[in-house]
């Protein structure tokens, strides 16, 4: 994956993650209860240091990120999503796909590990 493309997707993650976390503070705070709020806030927290780890990869000079760069994008749009739509759907069956997205973001972070400690 080339570091552009890793730049993008970060750079974009937290511009929605900086949307999404005022769109919870000023417009969801009326609306949603203290729990769902809670789960909001988490979901942009997430959100916002995965795409900040994005961003640093793709300014980073390490090659071969493909594996770590996918799997925490691909967690990242899963455990936050999922808190997303739990907080405005209350469907709470997507409290069971949350730990997926959390498991590809520690996969994501341990293959980084990886692949630094083999250079």
């Amino acid at each position: 994956m080339k570091h552009a493309t890793t730049l993008i997707i970060g750079s974009i993650m937290a511009a929605l993650g900086i949307a999404l976390g005022a769109f919870g503070s000023h417009g969801l705070r009326q609306i949603l209860d203290p729990v769902q709020l809670d789960w909001w806030h988490t979901a942009v927290q997430y959100q916002m240091w995965h795409a900040l780890g994005l961003i640093g990869l793709g300014s980073s000079r390490m090659e071969r990120l493909t594996l770590p760069v996918s799997l925490l994008t691909v967690g990242t749009l899963i455990f936050s999503g999922t808190l997303y739509m739990l907080a405005l759907t209350g469907l709470h069956w997507l409290g069971m796909i949350t730990p997926i997205g959390g498991l590809l973001m520690i996969a994501g972070w341990l293959s980084l590990a990886w692949r630094a400690w083999r250079g």
